[in-house]
């Protein structure tokens, strides 16, 4: 168990991939690190892997763009999710924000 929370601070995965972890350490899948190699689950942290899809949703929905610019700050969670669905919600969302906030102001 610590090595599941071990691998949260380390941000080897986020805390959302490690209810999927635990649930496979439960169904005996093996400790932490077996089930996140097994299964993929570690965290995209690539700060350029994570930019060129930031770079990708960004032009991809101009009017979302337009609608932040405009002071909708709500939609800032739409290009959230669009970044995890591209990534398999394995993107680090401290950095998916951070990237996005830095891009689109």
């Amino acid at each position: 168990m610590s090595l599941l929370v071990n691998r949260i601070g380390d941000d080897t995965i986020s805390g959302k991939i490690a209810k999927d972890v635990f649930k496979a350490m439960w169904n005996g899948e093996g400790n932490a690190d077996e089930v996140i190699e097994t299964k993929g689950l570690k965290q995209i942290t690539d700060t350029g892997a994570i930019e060129a899809i930031v770079d990708e949703v960004i032009a991809n929905n101009t009017p979302q763009v337009e609608q932040f610019k405009s002071g909708n700050e709500k939609i800032l969670g739409f290009f959230v999710g669009q970044i995890m669905k591209a990534t398999g919600g394995k993107a680090n969302p401290k950095q998916v924000n951070e990237l996005l906030r830095s891009k689109l102001s």
